[in-house]
């Protein structure tokens, strides 16, 4: 496995946890709200672990672009204002058997609720704000099942076995690999949202 691939381990292995964590099943279906780094490893994972059908939502139609090529079989931008009925369509109108939120935000939130069918799993993964409000009283009538997600706990050997036989495609998030003297400079395009760019390697 080249050493730039075995880099990605730790985001690689927030999806995987998630998966783990929600238990599901093989065949069972998915949505994953979010695309972004995160999101678009854990539609690899799932299509990986056997899931039967996978949703992505995003506002970005770049990523969205980009989780179909990764593995997702269905994707919606979360502005569609069919989007819950063309979720319920596909899953003969019952929703997902399983929800993943990766985005931590109120609105990302709504939709894993809104698409999950009743007495289905909805996972929070992301964590843009520490408080967000929580629709409960579709929760509670839906029987829902809501689980936290928190980075990886000892799945590092399984990441690695899916990334050495291909299941990840780990050129798609490797935006550039610059020398280590110009990390600053990085660090900045980063932190001011680029468009574009996923994960930077720097190299000493």
């Amino acid at each position: 496995l080249p050493i730039e691939y075995a880099a990605m381990t730790e985001p690689v292995s927030i999806g995987y946890h998630a998966w783990v964590r929600s238990g599901m099943q093989l065949g069972e279906s998915a949505i994953v709200v979010g695309t972004g780094m995160i999101g678009l490893l854990l539609v690899q994972v799932l299509k990986a672990k056997g899931c039967g059908k996978i949703i992505a939502i995003d506002i970005d139609e770049g990523k969205l672009a980009l989780a179909r090529k990764l593995g997702a079989d269905h994707v919606f931008n979360a502005k569609d204002e069919m989007l819950v009925a063309s979720v319920h369509e596909l899953t003969e109108d019952r929703g997902v058997d399983y929800a993943f939120e990766v985005v931590g935000a109120t609105a990302a939130i709504g939709t894993a609720i809104d698409t999950t069918r009743t007495g289905g799993t909805v996972a929070f993964i992301g964590n843009v704000s520490p408080e967000l409000t929580l629709h409960l009283q579709k929760a509670v009538t839906k029987e829902l099942h809501i689980l936290g997600s928190c980075a990886s706990n000892g799945e590092y050997p399984e990441c690695l076995d899916l990334m050495a036989q291909g299941h990840i495609d780990m050129e798609a998030f490797i935006s550039s690999q610059p020398p280590l003297a110009d990390g600053a400079e990085w660090f900045q395009r980063l932190y001011d949202r680029e468009p574009g760019l996923l994960k930077v390697i720097l190299k000493p």
